[in-house]
């Protein structure tokens, strides 16, 4: 063997014999920092602390099929088994509590089969809050779903009825936090004051921001609840973080939302929900593509490409939806691939698509006002392209609209 020498004025040894000191030199270092491990929710904290802010309580949970632990277990199987904890109730949001169900399809009250808690819709013909009669007997309404990140998403408007309702009821109300999946990043206009709608109902930009215990004490300042809130906090989150950094056990939070991409474009591709272009519901790439019939796809999507969006790739694609609108039929359509995460910016996207659609497809192209408005939250992206404005004067009204959110926002951020 050809063992090389380390030359010095003063000493030479081979490695046979340098190595033995070097491990020891190594080993009267400091240690090595590493990373601070993966996201513990506020259901792993919970675990972790013993249940001890439940302990004696009566619960009702508000959660579904995305409510896991860091061992992949559901909420409802942990508070059932919890030593101290009495599960009294499970209340489910749109798309049931197996997360199965497509948007918009009501609900009817259940009982879960391995437990025999009764489950209370809160999708379905109780106006979407829960009744006096189901909160009869309740010590604390919990809350434990895992949000996306968009205003008009609607799991954290189940939580704002839910604090109201509890508020009246004279519950506490707790929040078992978790990741906003698409990080801490805000775009869009704010809620104007005279829209309130299940699909719109906080006065926050588009992409909020806030995670859902952020959201919680925003809501009750907001409204001034009259309500005993506390929020367990998640560990080894911080607001740069997306879904994929985390750790955490992905379940598709509902059936079209199938990764983080589609959760990053859902802000702003969603608004198409308001016209007559399809999003991808019935493709294998829902909220990655958007569509239709019509479409002059290959235009478009070159456009796009030379439009300056940071993090993504546009490119030509024609598929037919099995579902939804156009059902069967080829749409000619845009295909988007995230490149970077953190540069996405879904409502620019949305407004540059949108405007080269009323431009290329002016005869076909058409949103529907109201919604519109209730998708953006403002009243400017319609009146602005109607008017003939461009991309850029319509993102300088939504920048303008959410000046002082972003002032004021501070205060209920829980995370750096």
């Amino acid at each position: 063997m050809n063992i090389k020498m380390f030359k010095s004025p003063l000493l030479s040894l081979s490695l046979i014999t340098v190595y033995p000191l070097l491990f020891t030199l190594y080993c009267l270092l400091p240690a090595p920092v590493f990373s601070a491990g993966p996201t513990l929710t506020g259901l792993d904290i919970l675990e972790r602390d013993g249940f001890a802010q439940l302990t004696g309580k009566r619960v009702g949970l508000i959660t579904n099929h995305s409510s896991v632990d860091k061992e992949g277990n559901n909420a409802i199987d942990v508070l059932y088994r919890a030593p101290g904890v009495k599960l009294t109730a499970i209340f489910s949001p749109e798309h049931g509590w197996r997360g199965t169900e497509e948007g918009g399809v009501l609900i009817n009250n259940s009982s879960d089969p391995v437990t025999g808690v009764p489950v209370y819709s809160l999708y379905g013909q109780n106006k979407r809050r829960p009744s006096a009669e189901m909160l009869s007997g309740l010590d604390i309404l919990v809350f434990d779903i895992q949000d996306i990140g968009a205003r008009f998403y609607t799991y954290l408007t189940t939580m704002g009825y839910a604090m109201e309702e509890a508020s009246k009821a004279g519950l506490e109300f707790m929040v078992l936090d978790r990741p906003n999946p698409i990080s801490g990043a805000v775009e869009g206009p704010v809620l104007e004051p005279d829209i309130s709608a299940f699909t719109a109902y906080f006065p926050v930009p588009t992409r909020h921001g806030f995670t859902a215990g952020e959201m919680a004490l925003f809501h009750k300042d907001n409204k001034k609840l009259e309500l005993k809130l506390s929020v367990i906090t998640m560990e080894n989150w911080t607001r740069d973080m997306f879904f994929d950094a985390t750790g955490v056990i992905w379940t598709n939070p509902s059936p079209n939302i199938r990764n983080v991409e589609a959760e990053a474009l859902y802000p702003g591709i969603g608004c198409f929900e308001a016209s007559n272009v399809s999003v991808g519901r019935g493709t294998d790439m829902p909220f990655l593509w958007f569509g239709a019939p019509w479409m002059k796809s290959e235009k478009i999507a070159e456009e796009l490409s030379q439009a300056g969006l940071a993090g993504v790739k546009f490119s030509p694609l024609g598929l037919t939806p099995s579902k939804d609108i156009y059902e069967g039929k080829l749409c000619e359509g845009v295909k988007m691939e995230i490149t970077d995460l953190a540069a996405v910016r879904a409502l620019d996207i949305f407004t540059q698509a949108a405007w080269l659609l009323r431009k290329y497809n002016s005869g076909d192209f058409k949103p529907q006002p109201d919604e519109i408005r209730k998708m953006t939250g403002s009243g400017d992206f319609y009146r602005l392209l109607e008017a003939g404005a461009g991309p850029t004067e319509i993102k300088t009204a939504f920048e303008k609209s959410s000046a002082a959110f972003m002032s004021t926002r501070e205060k209920f951020l829980l995370y750096k």
